[in-house]
């Protein structure tokens, strides 16, 4: 489908796809009407057991429920990983709080920097289905590098350079995971 669908409200997709629907069945239904009004075509309609409708059905039921199923639970996973990611950029930023004020801006401006690539880059191209793996997030991986190069003064600074360091791995597998299920969704 086109992103025009992909963008509509819930009752205009939902109308959009009812009447998709309207328009297929009633072809089906004229063309299955105009096959039968002769004697030929409706002896091969007639052969055609009655009772294979409702096991067709089934299985298109079963069909429809198994892709549903697997659509919720990877859009569920993909909300996991974002909340995932934001927590984890939220606990960089609490931790921050016990560094130097030299080192808290530039760990800061880095934790800016990622987001806005985030939201201004990634998101439109998971979006528009132009997301790769291949590029590692450079602002987390400066931002773990400067947190690990840090000499911490005192234990306060020792446990927040702890915790920065495992909050940005959070936040770097979380946004992998998110990569990985947005190209998988393809």
């Amino acid at each position: 489908m086109g992103d025009w669908f992909l963008n509509l409200s819930i009752p205009w997709m939902a109308f959009v796809t009812f009447a998709a629907t309207f328009v297929v069945a009633a072809s089906v239904y004229l063309v299955v009407v105009r096959l039968a009004m002769d004697d030929r075509g409706a002896r091969a309609f007639k052969a055609l057991s009655p009772g294979m409708l409702p096991v067709l059905g089934t299985i298109f039921a079963l069909l429809v429920a198994f892709v549903a199923v697997q659509v919720w639970n990877d859009f569920d996973k993909a909300k996991l990983a974002v909340a995932t990611e934001a927590s984890a950029l939220r606990a960089v930023d609490v931790f921050a709080e016990t560094l130097p004020d030299e080192q808290r801006t530039q760990l800061r401006a880095l934790m800016n920097r990622h987001i806005e690539e985030a939201v201004n880059r990634e998101w439109p191209a998971m979006a528009h289905e132009r997301l790769t793996l291949a590029s590692l997030s450079t602002h987390l991986v400066a931002a773990q590098r400067l947190t690990v190069l840090m000499k911490p003064q005192d234990e306060s600074q020792r446990t927040a350079q702890r915790e920065i360091v495992a909050a940005l791995h959070r936040a770097l597998d979380a946004r992998c995971q998110r990569a990985s299920l947005s190209v998988n969704l393809r």
